[in-house]
């Protein structure tokens, strides 16, 4: 078991609430296919590195889609959160502050554009595509 894999507990609780309307093809394991999900989401690593173990990426990343469409991810958080009788916190990006200095901005310095064409001399490249520009003088 990784460290991103659903526990056996988790995973009771989740598996009810997971569509299951059969097609013509059959699916892949569910849990196998969350634990890609979740180990891409908790890892921050794009779709492209999921490890093998979990399935197609695109499986993965499909199902994600779907299931969030579907509201399927909104009722496994409530059901997560009835389960652990209310007494779970979940931390998002919009609760985190970073540091004035995390900013790529350094302060103090301006920077100054300055672009003047000289006077009477010719375009040194090749046509633009906006279009003419006329100017009055």
């Amino acid at each position: 078991m990784s460290r991103y894999d659903l526990t056996d507990f988790e995973w009771c609780v989740i598996e009810p609430l997971l569509p299951n309307k059969s097609r013509g093809v059959p699916r892949v394991d569910d849990r196998r296919v969350l634990n890609g999900i979740f180990w891409v989401l908790r890892s921050g690593a794009p779709w492209r590195d999921l490890p093998e173990r979990y399935g197609p990426r695109t499986t993965c990343y499909n199902r994600f889609v779907r299931w969030r469409k579907a509201g399927v991810w909104d009722r496994m958080m409530d059901a997560i959160t009835a389960a652990h009788d209310g007494d779970i916190q979940m931390i998002d990006s919009t609760s985190v502050r970073a540091h004035q200095q995390a900013a790529t901005a350094k302060r103090g310095i301006e920077i100054i554009v300055s672009v003047v064409p000289e006077v009477g001399s010719r375009p040194k490249s090749t046509r633009s595509s906006m279009g003419k520009v006329f100017r009055s003088d």
